[in-house]
């Protein structure tokens, strides 16, 4: 996964994960050799985490492992039959993105407890990246100065599978980094270079959970949204981009979506504007409702 299929570093983990939990299953009931598993066995494993509680989506998520798994072993020639071939996927809920409105995103930027140290400072750049670009948490945790030209407007990030985007920036993202820069600059006394564009207090590259306590904490101040991740702050630069207009096919490009599928999930903010013009506009809207 990491050197042929070249997974991000945060799905080379939680397959780690998935499969440990597997093997502990395994050896809970008694077996220790993963060439031994049928397709009941995993089938009942899968019924063993739904009934613990977990969500369908995780469960799903695991099922995904196991057949990339098992799909490698029969590839090696370790085993001669996949068991995971009949074994299918949980049915999914519906669920509509986490995001926030434009007065909340300004009253993270205004009300958020940003000083005037280095921390500060390159939290508010974080916050505001986040929002202005739309960009995973492995994209930002992964930035360098090489991947930012101000001069073009333009940031060209690392997505999934090492596929290579541009976004574009606008004056104000411009302005925003290159203050930030300044300041980093000046606090670790850092020369030109290929650096990572955001660091800890103590000079070294920043990593997931603190990317993700950062904006926990500052979205915490302006909602109380069940999910606080960097991940929201992705679904409010879509959700904003489509209520302002903009065309869902760039909306995929600027997100780096595979598929138009995953983007289509922002089109649920829409309906309410739609179903408030609808009833607005139509001659029998208000007689309809009668």
């Amino acid at each position: 996964m990491q050197y042929e299929k070249r997974c991000s570093p945060l799905t080379v983990v939680a397959y780690e994960s998935d499969l440990k939990l597997f093997t502990q299953y395994m050896q809970e009931q008694g077996l220790d050799n993963v060439t031994e598993v049928k397709g009941k066995f995993i089938r009942r494993w899968v019924m063993h985490l739904l009934s613990s509680g977990m969500l369908a989506r995780s469960v799903n998520r695991k099922i995904a492992t196991i057949k990339s798994f098992y799909k490698y072993l029969c590839r090696k020639e370790l085993i001669e039959q996949n068991p995971s071939l009949l074994v299918g996927s949980v049915k999914t809920p519906k669920l509509l993105p986490y995001f926030l409105t434009a007065p909340m995103m300004k009253d993270i930027l205004d009300v958020g407890d940003y000083d005037d140290t280095y921390e500060g400072v390159r939290d508010r750049t974080i916050i505001q990246l986040f929002y202005l670009t739309g960009m995973r948490l492995s994209e930002l945790v992964n930035l360098t100065d090489s991947q930012i030209d101000l001069g073009s407007g333009v940031i060209v990030v690392n997505g999934k599978r090492s596929k290579q985007r541009i976004i574009p920036t606008t004056k104000l993202l411009n302005s925003i980094l290159y203050e930030y820069l300044q300041r980093r600059n000046s606090e670790f006394d850092m020369t030109t270079g290929n650096n990572p564009v955001f660091l800890t207090k103590k000079g070294e590259s920043v990593y997931p959970k603190l990317i993700y306590r950062i904006v926990h904490k500052h979205i915490e101040y302006v909602s109380k949204i069940k999910k606080k991740s960097p991940h929201v702050l992705r679904h409010t630069f879509a959700t904003a981009l489509l209520n302002n207009g903009a065309d869902i096919m760039a909306i995929k490009e600027l997100l780096g979506h595979s598929s138009l599928a995953a983007t289509q999930i922002y089109v649920h903010n829409d309906f309410e504007q739609l179903n408030n013009i609808y009833k607005q506009a139509h001659p029998w809207a208000s007689k309809m409702e009668d």
